[in-house]
């Protein structure tokens, strides 16, 4: 570096000196500086179900069937490709029956073969398939968009909330048991929203499925957002409703105490979802869980996929260089000393 630029950057510093005074740390982290170099290494492989991906960042299910979806769905299947990040689409319920959207979920020459991508139904669905017992028609949705396996999302409170909304017969939990035995295929259940209680995760745990998928309150809140399709009425008498649930961090704890009492689990990763606003948020949450861990975000990539795909692929960058930093100089507090 020049004189000239050393005292250019001197100069900076002293006309900035006063705007950079920080009122607020980050109390979730140990900040270790002498530990390491700024010398960042690629990032360790994350695996999920038969395949593996170069960065721990899952994009989660959005949308599909929609006039922008295809446009949407496209960018965001260019940056797992370009990056190693997995994918599941949102709902392909639109696609079960009739195909004239079907490219919309047709991403997986974007994100090439040997990244996960998956398939999305609502327990709804299963529920129906299970009382028709046209159980091919989840392999043949699974073949014709080319995807590893299936999400289910467990959504009762949108259900009951949304206008149009299906009835939910039996509880999720048998149809799930009820999937698994009829058909072999890597399965990842996931919430909407709200989040999942110990009671629920524990049976999670014990089943054989691919992931656990958080969908934590504090994300997007499919339960107010069909509130707020519904009518005045409703969003005036259930409002309250769409703050029920659990956040991220409160799943976590839920999820160390499982794994601790249970004597084995079948289930090999958690997505932890909802809420994740930054590469922080997730390195926190995912360094702190005692299983393979990923974390996703929806809403954060979904707007940018929107922009263009070099919004969307700047962001992913920052994403992933923002995951080299931390994994050399922070260590993440236990829960507890969390200052909230």
């Amino acid at each position: 570096m020049s004189n000239k630029d050393t005292s250019q950057r001197k100069k900076d510093h002293i006309d900035m000196a006063l705007k950079s005074q920080i009122e607020r740390a980050d109390n979730r982290f140990f900040y270790e500086p002498i530990l390491q170099g700024t010398q960042m290494p690629p990032l360790q492989k994350s695996p999920l179900g038969k395949k593996e991906m170069r960065a721990p960042i899952w994009i989660s299910s959005m949308t599909g069937g929609t006039g922008k979806a295809k446009h949407i769905n496209q960018n965001l299947g260019k940056v797992c490709g370009k990056y190693g990040l997995g994918m599941g689409l949102g709902s392909c319920r639109i696609i079960l029956e009739n195909n004239e959207y079907l490219e919309d979920f047709q991403l997986r020459k974007h994100i090439g073969n040997e990244i996960p991508f998956y398939a999305n139904l609502g327990i709804a669905q299963i529920e129906k398939i299970a009382k028709s017992g046209r159980w091919e028609k989840i392999s043949e949705l699974i073949d014709k968009t080319e995807t590893d396996g299936l999400i289910v999302h467990i959504n009762p409170l949108q259900e009951w909330l949304q206008p149009e909304g299906d009835t939910i017969e039996q509880a999720p939990l048998d149809t799930l048991k009820s999937l698994l035995n009829k058909l072999d295929i890597q399965l990842i259940v996931k919430e909407v929203g709200q989040g999942m209680g110990p009671k629920s995760l524990n049976e999670l745990f014990k089943l054989p499925i691919t992931a656990i998928d958080f969908g934590a309150l504090g994300g997007t809140n499919f339960a107010l957002l069909e509130l707020m399709r519904n009518s005045p009425h409703m969003l005036e008498n259930f409002g309250l409703i769409a703050n029920l649930g659990h956040k991220a961090e409160e799943m976590v704890i839920f999820c160390n105490d499982i794994l601790e009492n249970l004597a084995e689990t079948n289930t090999k990763t958690i997505i932890v979802s909802g809420g994740i606003k930054t590469f922080l948020d997730g390195f926190y949450f995912t360094s702190l869980i005692k299983s393979n861990a990923i974390y996703g975000q929806a809403w954060a990539m979904l707007q940018r996929a929107n922009k263009s795909f070099e919004v969307l692929d700047q962001f992913v960058e920052y994403q992933i260089k923002g995951l080299q930093m931390a994994s050399q100089l922070l260590s993440p507090k236990p829960l507890r000393n969390f200052d909230k």
